[in-house]
């Protein structure tokens, strides 16, 4: 049987594994996408010591401000089939550009999309190489929520409080009542192959360990998780 948590209960919970480091996977059924407690500790510790931490990291340098209007297109080519998803800046202008930049630097490129949970999203965002994870660790501030986190709402995972990373998660279904008020905001929306993203394999639920994907990257998901989907490119296809 599948119990629906509540927004207080989803709080409560967050606090709790926050408070000890080893904590993983805690969350079933519909609790919020969020990064390990672990995770979220070493994100801090880098961002209080890193001067790019609200940004690129240090190769790619950092600009002071964000586009906040505009849009533009990503094409996802996947292992269940393409869908593009519609990026609305003014959403989200934070994470927008965020995902822009890891769109274009190829981030995305063969990830697999690791948590998928039926009737609540799918969640992906933690790169084939472990190289990649570390360079892109670097947190940035959290956006005002603007647009809510309906059927087909792209949006980054978090943490907590201006810890968003490289993490992000479509909804399966309309998830506002419960995510909106723990403040993750939607910066897009899947406009074609939302079909295609209900397909992405669930078997696995939530069992794989976000720290290992970290460090190990594709070679512990395709050895232990065989049947994982997977992101084979992500493009910009119109600005």
């Amino acid at each position: 049987m599948r119990i629906r948590v509540g927004t207080a209960q989803l709080t409560l919970a967050l606090i709790a594994c926050l408070a000890f480091s080893g904590c993983n996977n805690a969350y079933k059924n519909d609790s919020p996408p969020v990064m390990t407690a672990l995770e979220s500790m070493e994100a801090a510790q880098r961002s209080e010591q890193d001067p790019f931490a609200s940004g690129l990291p240090p190769a790619e340098g950092q600009s002071e401000s964000v586009p906040t209007t505009g849009t533009y297109k990503v094409k996802f080519d996947t292992s269940v089939g393409p869908f593009t998803v519609l990026v609305h800046r003014d959403w989200a202008p934070k994470g927008a550009e965020r995902f822009h930049q890891l769109v274009t630097s190829g981030f995305y490129n063969d990830a697999k999309m690791f948590r998928a949970i039926e009737g609540f999203m799918v969640q992906f965002g933690l790169a084939a190489d472990p190289a990649l994870n570390d360079r892109w660790d670097r947190t940035i501030p959290d956006d005002p929520v603007v647009q809510g986190n309906k059927r087909g709402r792209i949006t980054f995972a978090t943490s907590g409080a201006n810890s968003r990373t490289t993490q992000v998660f479509i909804n399966f279904e309309d998830n506002t009542a419960s995510l909106d008020p723990q403040g993750f905001a939607a910066f897009g929306e899947v406009i074609e192959g939302m079909e295609n993203v209900d397909n992405v394999f669930k078997g696995y639920g939530e069992a794989p360990n976000q720290g290992r994907i970290r460090s190990q990257g594709n070679a512990y998901l395709e050895s232990s998780f065989p049947n994982l989907d997977s992101i084979k490119s992500a493009t910009i296809v119109q600005e």
